[in-house]
């Protein structure tokens, strides 16, 4: 019995793979050369506002300690 219960559960998730590739075979693609060039162009035109190129001005800084640490 054990045997039957381990080739259905093997046939199961055989066929979930080959639904699963089926599926992402049929997906429409997007040429990597048109996407990292879009990448490319929205990075230029956003570059002012960011702040990892720009920084953070210390007075906007959320993060800034509002304290300096003292040693007694």
């Amino acid at each position: 019995m054990s045997g039957t219960m381990c080739s259905s559960n093997s046939v199961v998730q055989t066929q979930k793979l080959v639904d699963q590739l089926r599926l992402e075979a049929s997906m429409e693609r997007i040429r990597i050369s048109l996407t990292a060039a879009d990448l490319i162009q929205y990075c230029k035109d956003h570059r002012r506002s960011d702040p990892l190129l720009t920084g953070i001005a210390a007075s906007s800084n959320p993060f800034k300690d509002k304290k300096t640490c003292t040693l007694l």
